[in-house]
């Protein structure tokens, strides 16, 4: 036990984490996930909304009970605070009370953040004629303005969509996961020192 504790800590959270039974049920889990998001694309959606609100209410928290208690701040940095805190409660009980429409502000935010994005890819790739993949870049721009274009238009669509391609790439990372962890334990168990000490 001593000699536990007396490594170096990133050297035993490295051996941990490559023990391939943490990789199997970190993989299990995250397959699970995608299931649950691409069984109930929905359902999912309201869920990370209600966390969405509930983590704005927490941070605000912490916010206001820091801006009075920190000795280090001075009065317009207190009240600045103290506002930030209060504001981030009040979003965030917003948000829980009204789940659907947090999820429409978020796909809006979303699209305009996609065009303003297009936007200014396509003018750096104009602007400066050095780089080679501007070309590439102008490409990317429109694509990004053509996205927020679209959620703009079908905000609920594509939350929906959004969340079904969140399903797939869970799905498709669980199922890597899993694969890397028997591949983690086949080398495992062909190195026999490795072996004992895991044993």
């Amino acid at each position: 036990m001593t000699t536990m504790f007396s490594q170096d800590p990133a050297d035993l959270i490295n051996r941990v984490g490559r023990h391939w039974g943490w990789v199997l049920a970190y993989g299990i889990l995250t397959l699970l996930a995608g299931i649950v998001v691409l069984a109930w694309p929905s359902e999912t959606l309201l869920v990370l909304a209600v966390l969405l609100g509930i983590q704005l209410i927490i941070s605000g928290i912490f916010r206001f009970v820091a801006a009075l208690a920190s000795a280090d701040l001075t009065g317009g940095t207190r009240v600045m605070l103290a506002l930030l805190g209060v504001l981030s409660i009040i979003i965030g009980l917003w948000a829980v009370r009204h789940v659907v429409l947090t999820l429409v502000a978020l796909a809006v935010f979303l699209g305009i953040f996609w065009v303003v994005n297009g936007l200014i890819e396509i003018f750096t790739a104009i602007s400066h004629r050095d780089p080679p993949d501007r070309g590439w870049s102008s490409l990317m721009g429109v694509l990004s303005i053509i996205a927020g274009l679209i959620v703009l238009a079908f905000p609920g669509l594509t939350l929906l969509g959004l969340a079904v391609i969140l399903g797939i790439w869970l799905l498709v990372f669980g199922i890597m996961e899993i694969m890397a962890a028997f591949r983690l334990r086949r080398l495992q168990d062909s190195t026999p020192e490795r072996h004992r000490v895991d044993a």
